[in-house]
């Protein structure tokens, strides 16, 4: 059986960054990592799932929520996929940067922590996401528009 493409990447070479790592058609796929693979610590289920809800909202709520397809975590715990429509980094990093210093600041309820929202209602961190959106914000970020080429 073929490996996956995401599969062939060196995650012991990965920093902290955003990197495309798909594009399919007019479709792009960012590998938002906010941690460091394999060196760090994996981001707090709790917490990406509170990220999972603040971030998706504030981007389908962005000027450019028409172009925004999904947002959600890795299975790894070390980020964030978003995918998007005819958006490329130039236009891609400032929305996703503006995304988690909002992140960050959070204040109030989470949307969508409902019992009649979500599956899972009550495991969620919000301090924890808040502190994850700021440890990602405060690293030397690395940008690279198609690191799975390499």
């Amino acid at each position: 059986m073929e490996r996956i493409k995401s599969f062939c990447v060196d995650h012991t070479k990965l920093k902290k960054g955003i990197y495309l790592s798909r594009l399919d058609g007019d479709l792009y796929t960012w590998d938002i990592r906010m941690t460091e693979p394999n060196n760090e610590p994996a981001l707090d289920p709790k917490a990406a799932h509170a990220i999972e809800h603040i971030g998706a909202t504030l981007l389908r709520n962005s000027s450019v929520a028409d172009k925004i397809v999904y947002f959600g975590p890795m299975g790894c715990m070390t980020g964030f996929y978003l995918i998007t429509r005819d958006l490329d980094m130039l236009a891609s990093v400032p929305v996703i940067m503006d995304t988690f210093k909002k992140i960050a600041d959070w204040e109030g309820e989470i949307p969508g922590a409902k019992p009649e929202e979500c599956g899972n209602y009550t495991y969620m961190d919000l301090e924890g996401a808040k502190a994850a959106a700021k440890h990602f914000l405060n690293a030397s970020l690395e940008f690279e528009y198609h690191y799975l080429e390499k």
